[in-house]
């Protein structure tokens, strides 16, 4: 953002006037007007990479389709193809300096796309930035299109392209939380509802329901975004097609499809698809389902780890950091803590992504720009975020099995696995005995001669109460 021009400039004109624009700047003046109207954010479309990628594609398939039609000459597909893959290959990024959050329903963000690449078409045909006789951001790069498809279908492809990228990440880390329940599948420990003590469980299973409720939310992301693959493109203004051939949509749409490799699809509706954000509201939905459940486990990690000599103290986090400027030796929690903070940006999000989609008038909604900047932050944020849970947290986490084991022989909660033989009632005179006295539910129920040793040993092996066991025992009940 803070680029540095000679002071050389070329002079463009839009419907407001004409305007200089620095010389070395692919952008024209409509992008200038942009730069200057929206102060608002230190969002930036150069910091979205996926999204000017989907801007490449979307434009990349508009030129194939107007070649197709003869609205395009081959020298002019040819350029504009060409500018395009240079986009794709992450160049000119830095020629895409406007603010994400903005008026218009993303008209800057268009014309920045169509300026940039007709500029760049321009030098590989041999011509001068701004000789756009020769190949114009509206005529030609922006050919049968409006921002009112243009847009949202580039918004499409780009969060499409960051949905295959979080996938990966997140299941990395469901991978090493499968991991740590193989490791720790041995120790046995006190499970807690409602923060309290519960009944026996092993590491193993917390750390196994750790990586379960994650896959689950890949079927759920998976089905969310494949609304993006349906786009309208060929909708132009409002859905009507105006300004576009007949057969135009079809041959973008298929265009889009073997430049991207992905099942692109076309609207049913036109009309109805083109105010219709609902895919970034279902999408962004899903984005917060995954965010409760890293909230929750990180929470969980922050509370087993609690201590060292004061807490729960049953497993240790990798120390990343010194955790006061005050009291020497704490360690804190950090990357837990950050997991969480991510979260709470991505629950956010999700409301603003809600009150936006719900916002749309008619035939547009024109606050797709902030669905779009907190859609793809959101996803950007939880790849990070996941990655740095997965690398400096997770994969390091070590358990305290003497102290789990002391948690449960100590626990009065081991009496719910006695339940079936001697019944609720003695269960609970046993368990009220215990609290009353600081005494072992072990000792206690030899001493009323409950159960013998035998019987009350086979009841209470780890293996027989973390998992439904038929005992051959007589009840007492």
């Amino acid at each position: 953002m803070n680029r540095v021009f000679s002071g050389k400039t070329r002079t463009e004109s839009d419907l407001i006037g004409p305007r200089e624009v620095p010389e070395e700047a692919l952008y024209g003046v409509q992008t200038l007007r942009g730069i200057e109207n929206f102060v608002i954010s230190h969002f930036h479309l150069c910091e979205y990479p996926l999204f000017i990628d989907g801007l490449a594609y979307t434009k990349m398939g508009a030129a194939i389709a107007n070649h197709q039609l003869g609205l395009l000459t081959d020298q002019q597909k040819d350029a504009i193809v060409a500018a395009c893959k240079e986009i794709l290959d992450g160049q000119h990024r830095e020629d895409f300096p406007i603010d994400m959050i903005q008026g218009g329903a993303g008209t800057t963000t268009n014309m920045n796309a169509n300026e940039v690449i007709a500029n760049r078409a321009l030098e590989i045909m041999g011509h001068k930035r701004g000789e756009y006789q020769y190949c114009s951001p509206n005529d030609h790069v922006n050919c049968a299109q409006s921002t009112n498809d243009a847009y949202p279908t580039a918004i499409h492809l780009g969060l499409y392209a960051t949905h295959l990228k979080l996938i990966p990440v997140l299941e990395n880390l469901i991978a090493a939380f499968s991991r740590k329940a193989e490791e720790f599948a041995h120790i046995i420990k006190m499970g807690r509802t409602q923060l309290q003590d519960a009944v026996p469980m092993t590491l193993g299973q917390t750390f196994n329901g750790f990586a379960s409720i994650l896959r689950d939310e890949i079927k759920h992301l998976n089905e969310a975004a494949e609304d993006f693959l349906t786009v309208n493109m060929g909708a132009t203004a409002i859905g009507t097609g105006i300004c576009a051939e007949p057969g135009y949509a079809e041959k973008c749409v298929k265009a889009l499809g073997e430049i991207t490799g992905w099942d692109i699809r076309l609207s049913d509706d036109l009309v109805g698809a083109t105010s219709d954000t609902s895919c970034m509201v279902g999408y962004s939905s899903a984005l917060k389902r995954l965010a409760v459940k890293l909230s929750k486990i990180s929470n969980d990690l922050r509370l087993l780890s609690s201590g060292p000599r004061c807490g729960l103290g049953e497993i240790n986090l990798p120390a990343m950091q010194p955790g006061s400027s005050i009291m020497p030796g704490k360690v804190n929690p950090v990357i837990p803590e950050v997991m969480s903070q991510i979260c709470f940006k991505v629950m956010g999000n999700e409301v603003c992504v809600t009150m936006a989609g719900e916002a749309s008038q008619m035939e547009l909604n024109a606050m797709e720009p902030v669905m779009a900047q907190c859609t793809f932050e959101s996803a950007e944020l939880l790849m990070n975020g996941m990655d740095t849970l997965r690398r400096l947290c997770v994969e390091g986490i070590t358990a305290n099995e003497e102290r789990c084991r002391d948690y449960v022989h100590n626990s009065i909660g081991v009496v719910t696995a006695l339940n079936p033989v001697i019944g609720y009632k003695n269960s609970t005179k046993i368990a009220k005995e215990a609290l009353a006295t600081g005494r072992s539910v072990y000792d206690l129920v030899l001493e009323h001669g409950v159960l013998t040793k035998e019987e009350l040993d086979t009841i209470l092996l780890p293996e027989n109460m973390i998992k439904p066991v038929k005992l051959d025992i007589k009840p007492r009940k």
